[in-house]
């Protein structure tokens, strides 16, 4: 049974949205303000955190920002429709997904799900280390360093991550990323997996060489570049 706070100052919505998720297993626990979700989130044993962007007190953004600072756990963003600009900065700042209000308590299960299977199924994958240059992931931890430096990925960036390693010098379809990575179709107006990526960008860095890591194959997908090496093992530029 996984656990999931949900954080939101919208007291009825609280308890609609909590029968639904309990009649699909899950425990659920509400809190109304930001200044508490913020301390309970990070106290607590949680699997995922449902934040609305609107709270009083604290915003959704600052008790994101103290939720990164803690630790992994996966959150879901709560954004106002047609606020693509809260969601671009929930993820920037490290949401796993958004889902613009009013939404439908169907698609937020099918979100929470994808979100989980991300973060549950390790204890099945294979748990052993993928390696491109400077590049390694560690399967098992789900953990990333590059060029010997730790590096701090959401659930959906280390996912995006694993995935294009795997395909290193291959594109990787918009689609397969984000059915993979997220659990849904990419729509022509969901700029999220966009952002992962760019936040991955940020995080990575360029390759050694100064080249970039991560290449964006306009209408297609994008393509994690292996570093060419020439026979002195100096990179080709």
């Amino acid at each position: 049974m996984a656990n999931i706070l949900l954080i939101d100052d919208d007291i009825e919505l609280c308890r609609l949205v909590g029968e639904f998720l309990g009649g699909e297993g899950w425990k659920i626990e509400s809190v109304h303000d930001g200044d508490e979700g913020a301390r309970r989130a990070v106290a607590g044993d949680w699997d995922l955190v449902i934040l609305d962007v609107m709270l009083p007190g604290r915003n959704g953004f600052d008790v994101l920002r103290t939720i990164r600072d803690q630790g992994p756990v996966p959150v879901l963003m709560l954004t106002a429709r047609g606020e693509e600009v809260d969601r671009i900065v929930g993820l920037e700042l490290g949401a796993d997904d958004y889902l613009p209000k009013p939404f439908n308590p169907r698609e937020l299960a099918a979100r929470i799900r994808a979100i989980l299977r991300r973060t549950t199924d390790g204890s099945l994958a294979d748990t052993g280390v993928l390696q491109v240059g400077d590049l390694e992931l560690d399967r098992g931890a789900r953990g990333a360093s590059c060029s010997g430096r730790m590096v701090d990925l959401t659930g959906v960036e280390y996912e995006l991550l694993e995935i294009l390693i795997e395909k290193a010098g291959q594109v990787v379809t918009r689609e397969e990323l984000s059915r993979r990575a997220l659990g849904r179709r990419p729509s022509a107006y969901d700029r999220s997996l966009d952002t992962h990526m760019s936040n991955l960008r940020r995080k990575l860095g360029p390759l050694p060489s100064g080249m970039e890591r991560l290449k964006t194959i306009r209408g297609v997908g994008y393509q994690y570049l292996r570093p060419a090496v020439c026979e002195t093992g100096e990179p080709l530029r």
